[in-house]
């Protein structure tokens, strides 16, 4: 296959040759046509041509969900440049890690990062043009995207693909520096074109952009919309009023939310008086949803079909995907991240580095042509992570007979007690069905006898009472002993979240190992 078929901008050139005429950008005021959105693209890359911007170099992206955002996702692939889109929550010095680390030449950035680009500007040198992609006035010392689509002459894309690196996106860095992952055109585009298979999408479709763009799950899924030619549409920073609004206003038929997204949306005041007719499918991923809140969902959207998706970046970014009729009430398997889609391969790694039987727990590994190319500049953690053309995904599950995937925790937050394994998501999961817990996390803190003991922390919900001693009678009602709470603590402020909406299990343990000498997760 000649490697340019895979290339990102070959998907904007055959939406502008099938779907010209057809709806690519809708937002408030204003939708445009796939032909436009390409002619805007391609005029873009000639400017920044025009700025000295060559074949890999680095293009990064610093801004919240907007159609300008969408087009510079694929504007570096036009021009054979690499795009680096950046964490929204990071902090300068975060920033400036990536940047450097990157080697990034471009800055974009938009209205809500005017002050952290002029900062970037005075301590990364080596950005050498900075493109403004908001509403209020440009910098002096930016340029205005519009100048770039608006007086420049459309220039043909660059021959990219295959195996070129189309972006580098960072994870969350929870362990240390973030880490930047290569991902390859063929990878993105091979994974996108899965996801649009297994979702059944249509060129009619129309997809909602509510997650961060700059993360992998919704640059995914919003390839897939592209691939396919379907309109798409924004929410700049997530509510869930402006995702009830959108859903609305826009007719949305698709999209995909966090759990925790989920949850703030189905328990909004406006939830059931918004129209949300319109919306037939909804993915998410990024953490496991817990039973009691998939229940409301599937109750509260009676038209709408549920669909998981399990990945990270690494994997650009879906593994497994679980489809409606796994979401039926009663069925074992809604608690599974779903199979393997059709260009990957998953199988379980025991600890002993034996393979897996059916049913046994160890660790995720995923191969496949969307596998990330390694990670920059760090060849020693790309060696760990990467083996044989396997990702080790650091989540620790087992495959059921059917090739289902059932997640149990990740590796580092397993609790071992007096030698036992407890994880901690299935704790959770029975103690998110007590009607009075709202959320809830747990942890394995120390203790001088078994090594560790499992510790919850619980979220009531409002006006809701319940004791210690009931929680922990309800959990001895449905899991063994030793993986029950052994203390639990009550809290009303929210769990600390990353940019991707999982909680920070790393930051909540941090206290209650501090004063010793091994934190064993």
């Amino acid at each position: 296959m000649n490697s340019t078929y895979t290339g990102l901008s070959r998907i904007i050139e055959r939406n502008a040759q099938t779907f010209g005429h057809s709806p690519a950008i809708i937002c408030e005021h204003e939708t445009r046509t796939w032909q436009q959105t390409q002619d805007r693209i391609a005029s873009a890359a000639a400017g920044l041509g025009r700025m000295g911007v060559q074949k890999n170099d680095k293009i990064a992206l610093l801004g919240l969900n907007s159609d300008c955002y969408f087009e510079f996702l694929y504007i570096p692939a036009w021009l054979g440049a690499i795009c680096v889109p950046l964490n929204i929550r990071w902090s300068l010095s975060e920033n400036m890690y990536a940047l450097e680390d990157s080697d990034a030449t471009v800055l974009v950035f938009d209205d809500a990062f005017i002050e952290i680009a002029g900062a970037l500007k005075d301590k990364c040198p080596h950005i050498k043009n900075f493109i403004h992609i908001g509403q209020k006035e440009c910098p002096e010392w930016a340029v205005p995207y519009i100048k770039l689509w608006s007086e420049f002459e459309a220039i043909p894309s660059t021959p990219t693909g295959g195996e070129d690196v189309a972006y580098i996106m960072y994870t969350g860095g929870t362990t240390g520096l973030p880490k930047g992952v290569m991902q390859s055109h063929n990878g993105f585009f091979v994974s996108s074109m899965s996801i649009a298979m297994d979702l059944k999408l249509e060129s009619t479709d129309i997809f909602m952009h509510a997650a961060p763009m700059f993360h992998v799950a919704d640059c995914g899924v919003g390839m897939a919309a592209t691939i396919v030619g379907a309109a798409q549409t924004f929410v700049p920073s997530f509510t869930p009023a402006a995702v009830l609004n959108t859903i609305q206003n826009s007719n949305v038929t698709f999209t995909i939310l966090v759990p925790t997204m989920i949850k703030m949306m189905i328990e909004h005041t406006d939830f059931h008086q918004a129209d949300l007719s319109s919306l037939k499918k909804l993915i998410y991923g990024a953490s496991p949803m817990q039973e009691s809140v998939a229940l409301k969902t599937i109750e509260g959207l009676p038209h709408t079909k549920l669909y998981q998706a399990y990945g990270q970046t690494e994997l650009s970014p879906i593994a497994t995907v679980s489809m409606p009729s796994d979401h039926e009430i009663g069925n074992p398997r809604m608690r599974s991240a779903g199979r393997a889609t059709f260009c990957t391969n998953v199988r379980i790694r025991l600890e002993n580095g034996q393979l897996a039987h059916v049913g046994q727990v160890g660790e995720v590994e995923v191969s496949g042509p969307n596998v990330m190319l390694g990670y920059l500049n760090k060849p020693e953690i790309t060696q760990e992570t990467l083996i044989d053309g396997y990702v080790k995904t650091g989540d620790a599950g087992y495959l059921d007979e059917g090739g289902y995937l059932f997640l149990v925790d990740r590796v580092k937050d397993m609790i071992i007690t007096g030698g036992e394994n407890v994880f901690s998501s299935e704790v959770e999961s029975i103690l998110s069905l007590h009607p009075a817990v709202n959320d809830v996390v747990v942890i394995g803190i120390p203790n001088e006898q078994w090594g560790e003991q499992v510790h919850a922390i619980v979220i009531l919900s409002p006006d809701q009472k319940v004791d210690e001693k009931e929680l922990q009678e309800f959990c001895k009602e449905k899991i063994a002993g030793y993986k029950c709470p052994k203390s639990i603590e009550y809290r009303t402020e929210a769990f600390p979240l990353s940019s991707a909406g999982k909680v920070l299990k790393v930051t909540i343990r941090e206290p209650y190992w501090k004063n010793h000498e091994k934190m064993v997760n």
